[in-house]
């Protein structure tokens, strides 16, 4: 039997010569297509018609899309986040739904973490100075003077707790989902209200999934909620934060700083207005860059492809 499959995930793409003599040997007649970050729905629906499986980033898999796919049976998502597929509809016409949980947790809490030093440690700034020809010394913090606020504290989020914790910071927690109490005991971590938690601290990381109730989640009310002194990061989706009301916020200098590595528009409009606002890190969603994680989420993605193609059959 053929099955024909599109491979869209743009980490696969460029390494898709390597994979293609088993994909072969496995029955597969693979599809590709022009990727820059995701497919839209529009972009999907004149390719999915006679599509079987799919190897996807975050392609945006609306439930318009999943009807016009008539023969799909499976979407193997590249990485964890499936908030773009449309996951009930997806379950209503019976197509299976794979990702790879838990693939790139090291490389987002390192990220997470790196961008903290160079807030704390003013790295960035003491840089730019030193190449305009200046000699400026900025007042510094140690992390052990710090305090982390750690939004979602799942998997990412516990690394980011272990590895704030290893430098001497107190750590706040906030999870609709409750931590378990051995974590809490090995962490000292303090589990309290989203509210709270950014009123005492000096750091604010989000590690939450996208979905209904983390839209926005943080906004204008939650920004003038954090100290002026405190610093937002986002290595999470970039829905998570209301844009505009941080790019207020940042104006008015509500806040300190933030660091983004995902936006609500991805690739970042040449138009936004973080791209010139001041104290705001950008970077183009490669929290997760580590040449050992792809690897593995490569295999990962393969054999997931292939388990629901032959459940299906």
């Amino acid at each position: 039997m053929t099955w024909r499959v599109l491979i869209s995930a743009p980490y696969m793409l460029p390494v898709i010569e390597e994979f293609r003599p088993r994909l072969l040997a496995e029955g597969l007649e693979i599809v590709t297509t022009s990727v820059r970050e995701r497919l839209s729905e529009m972009e999907l629906l004149p390719i999915v018609k006679t599509i079987d499986g799919v190897i996807c980033g975050d392609d945006q898999f609306t439930e318009r899309v999943l009807r016009s796919a008539l023969r799909l049976k499976v979407i193997s998502k590249w990485g964890t986040g499936i908030d773009s597929v449309d996951v009930r509809a997806a379950a209503r016409l019976g197509i299976r739904v794979y990702n790879t949980p838990n693939a790139f947790t090291d490389a987002v809490a390192d990220t997470a973490l790196g961008y903290i030093l160079c807030f704390a440690r003013r790295l960035t700034c003491m840089d730019r100075d030193v190449r305009q020809g200046l000699w400026i010394k900025p007042e510094a913090v140690s992390l052990r003077e710090c305090t982390l606020g750690v939004v979602g504290v799942g998997n990412i989020g516990k690394a980011v707790v272990l590895r704030a914790r290893a430098f001497g910071m107190t750590v706040l927690g906030n999870d609709p989902v409750p931590v378990s109490d051995a974590f809490i005991a090995e962490t000292d971590l303090r589990m309290m209200s989203l509210s709270a938690l950014l009123e005492e601290a000096d750091f604010v990381s989000l590690h939450c999934d996208l979905n209904p109730t983390s839209f926005h989640l943080i906004g204008r009310a939650e920004l003038e909620t954090m100290r002026s002194s405190a610093y937002l990061i986002n290595t999470a989706r970039g829905s998570v934060v209301d844009e505009q009301a941080l790019v207020h916020a940042l104006r008015e200098r509500r806040i300190a700083g933030a660091a983004l590595d995902v936006f609500e528009v991805e690739p970042l409009p040449a138009d936004s207005q973080l791209r010139a606002v001041e104290g705001c890190l950008l970077a183009p969603h490669n929290a997760n860059s580590s040449l050992a994680a792809r690897r593995q989420v490569h295999e990962s993605t393969i054999i997931n492809l292939l388990k629901g193609l032959r459940e299906a059959s």
